[in-house]
């Protein structure tokens, strides 16, 4: 700090001396901040428990499979399933907002008509997101 020599006039100085007033308010600033308890915050969530024998639902809520294998049985997202359940399982996911994603993917050896009859069952549920997958890899083919 800057310290006044005061007037040449020979007066003495009347202004008080404030570098030791603000040197104790800094050191008591620091005790006061080192003396605080450290804050923690804690929020009590009750998280669900995993139940193991609980059971995934067949229908995901963001994208479901139907395969065909070379044999003809059709799959929902790897489960082996007939033509009754897959129609159940179509209604239910055309019912989920916003509509679950279904991809299709058969078997290249697989018998057309079990494929076109899963696509006809796929048309007559009003699926309006449907996606065929693998047949990017017969491009050259053609």
């Amino acid at each position: 700090m800057a310290i006044s020599g005061g007037r040449d006039d020979g007066e003495p100085m009347m202004e008080m001396n404030t570098t030791p007033l603000i040197d104790v308010m800094l050191v008591l600033l620091i005790m006061f901040i080192i003396t605080i308890p450290i804050q923690t915050h804690a929020v009590k969530v009750d998280l669900p428990v995993n139940d193991p024998n609980a059971v995934d639902p067949p229908v995901d809520p963001i994208k479901n499979k139907i395969t065909i294998d070379p044999a003809g049985t059709i799959a929902w997202n790897g489960t082996p399933v007939n033509e009754a359940t897959l129609a159940q399982y179509l209604e239910t996911s055309i019912t989920l907002d916003p509509e679950p994603e279904l991809q299709f993917q058969p078997d290249p050896k697989a018998r057309y008509e079990v494929v076109d009859q899963t696509l006809a069952l796929i048309k007559r549920a009003n699926v309006t997101k449907l996606g065929f997958v693998g047949n990017e890899q017969y491009y050259r083919d053609f």
